[in-house]
């Protein structure tokens, strides 16, 4: 996935989820300030996506009915939604990655319908994912910053790296 970057890291109790704001066009950029992190059920859950907008914006929809069906239910709405996603015909064509958290999960969920929970407590999904994880991982172990500043400085970091990655980070936390 090209285009984006989200970070979600859970530290020391606290949980926060960022994304960069740049939209690009093949080689354009064009748009500096878009959110791509959302929260859903009542503010209870945050979800960030790296992939083709509309498609993300379809499969959150999707998973906030999931939400609502098993009552906010994180893990069980994720393994609904994978399963639909990888067996619809429609919804197996979408091109697009989620990041979800709740007070208790922290999920990477894509159309293979693989649900997954990190290890260690962070996910990067988009172009600048990867250098915004490893970033991440550093500064968790060799810091004193809480989730949200290691969020905030390991987005920094991406965008200093990937051209797809601006510095026009939105973060929400959940404590």
């Amino acid at each position: 996935m090209r285009s984006t970057t989200i970070l979600a890291v859970r530290h020391n109790g606290k949980t926060a989820m960022g994304g960069d704001g740049q939209v690009s066009f093949n080689d354009t950029i064009v748009k500096a300030h878009a959110v791509k992190i959302r929260r859903l059920y009542e503010g209870q859950v945050v979800v960030g996506f790296a992939g083709a907008t509309a498609d993300a914006f379809a499969l959150m929809e999707r998973f906030e009915g999931k939400l609502k069906q098993y009552q906010g239910n994180v893990l069980k709405s994720a393994h609904e939604l994978a399963r639909e996603w990888r067996t619809d015909r429609i919804l197996r064509r979408l091109q697009s990655m989620l990041a979800v958290a709740d007070r208790e999960a922290l999920l990477l969920l894509s159309g293979s319908g693989d649900v997954i929970t990190p290890d260690d407590g962070i996910i990067g999904i988009g172009s600048g994912g990867p250098y915004a994880a490893a970033a991440a991982r550093a500064l968790t172990r060799h810091s004193s910053l809480d989730a949200p500043a290691i969020v905030e400085e390991s987005l920094k970091i991406a965008a200093g790296i990937c051209v797809y990655t601006n510095e026009a980070i939105k973060i929400e936390v959940i404590e």
